[in-house]
């Protein structure tokens, strides 16, 4: 629902976003294709690749030349893959320079002077976790308040950025003259298994590593955010799941999860929408959990096919990055100034949808 006379409201002012520097999504296809065992899924894992509609996927891992390793450290090599403890190190590591990088992209559109006044940060982030964590390093560079009020949204999965602009949205209402700075950075791809069975292996297929950082204020600029709604759908409890194991974090996505979405999604969209017709929605801002889950919001919600555009676009240039990604969707959609009311949808363990209406206005 719009604000109302005396409601301060909340807008999405800008977004940054970064990547590593190291495309990743040819060498994996590679040697994650040439280790499955059997001729039929090495066939079915490349037919899924071309499928996938993904071309670039990115990490802080460098990949190397050799056929039975992913990268040029060696962390991961065919059959001596590295322990939790590893992998958290290597995310303590590369967290801040990524985070830095998203920051400075905010900055291009900010300016200089972007950090002042800064109240709050939020930090969104499933895939590695160290105290004191990058966030309290980042008080430091960028030179924010050390008040800031800081808060970590931890292990949501896919769809945990939702609750950083949710909480965004919170404060700024209660505190008009608030700042928010939310971060939602993963690095997925430190969480590879070495296996040879085909539905993990091609549920690795769509990971990449990303930072996204977003500032939320009361200035009236960019996506206002106008209600959020939260929908844990307990059938689908077993179909997204995310636990952490001795070799890194185990994620299980069930090839359920496409049909529970185009079956569950519609009831929740109209409820979301209110009384608002669906093809006065200006906007569809869809979490890119993966090509089939597009192709199930635009089925069930019966889109048209351009209405995606914007989350297939970030799928293939980036893969799924996560809680992250759903930022680097939002942004193309304040890059092209778009008005007029907007959905958005994100998936996550549980099998748990987290959405948002907003409205982009006039510049």
């Amino acid at each position: 629902m719009p604000t109302t006379r005396g409601d301060a409201g909340a807008w999405l002012n800008a977004i940054g976003t970064a990547t590593p520097p190291h495309d990743v999504h040819e060498k994996f296809v590679a040697v994650a294709g040439g280790a499955l065992a059997s001729p039929r899924d090495r066939r079915l894992f490349a037919r899924m690749a071309d499928r996938a509609g993904i071309a670039h996927r990115y990490s802080v891992l460098e990949p190397c030349a050799e056929a039975d390793a992913y990268d040029t450290g060696g962390v991961f090599r065919l059959g001596a893959f590295p322990d939790t403890a590893a992998r958290m190190r290597l995310f303590d590591a590369h967290a801040l320079p990524l985070a830095l990088g998203a920051l400075d992209d905010l900055a291009a559109t900010e300016g200089p002077g972007w950090a002042a006044g800064v109240s709050h940060l939020i930090v969104t982030c499933c895939t590695g976790f160290a105290a004191p964590g990058f966030d309290s390093a980042l008080i430091d560079r960028v030179g924010l308040d050390r008040g800031v009020e800081r808060t970590l949204i931890g292990f949501m999965g896919c769809n945990a950025a939702f609750n950083g602009l949710k909480l965004a949205r919170h404060i700024v209402r209660s505190e008009p003259r608030a700042r928010v700075l939310v971060v939602s950075l993963e690095l997925c791809t430190l969480h590879l298994q070495d296996t040879q069975d085909l539905g993990k292996t091609l549920s690795f297929l769509i990971f990449a590593d990303g930072c996204a950082t977003a500032l939320v204020s009361a200035e009236p600029r960019g996506l206002r955010l106008d209600r959020f709604a939260s929908t844990l759908w307990r059938d689908g409890q077993e179909l997204i799941t995310w636990g952490i194991g001795m070799s890194g974090f185990d994620m299980h996505l069930s090839g359920e999860v496409p049909a529970a979405i185009a079956r569950k999604l519609p009831d929740h969209a109209a409820e979301l929408a209110g009384q608002r017709p669906r093809d006065e929605i200006a906007s569809w801002a869809v979490h890119p959990g993966g090509r089939t889950i597009l192709d199930a919001v635009e089925q069930g919600l019966e889109l048209d096919r351009a209405a995606l555009d914007a989350s297939r676009a970030v799928l293939r240039d980036y893969g799924n990055m996560s809680s992250a990604t759903i930022l680097f969707v939002l942004q193309r959609m304040l890059a092209e100034r778009r008005e007029g009311p907007g959905l958005a949808f994100g998936f996550g363990p549980g099998l748990s949808v987290e959405s948002m209406a907003f409205e982009g206005i006039a510049a």
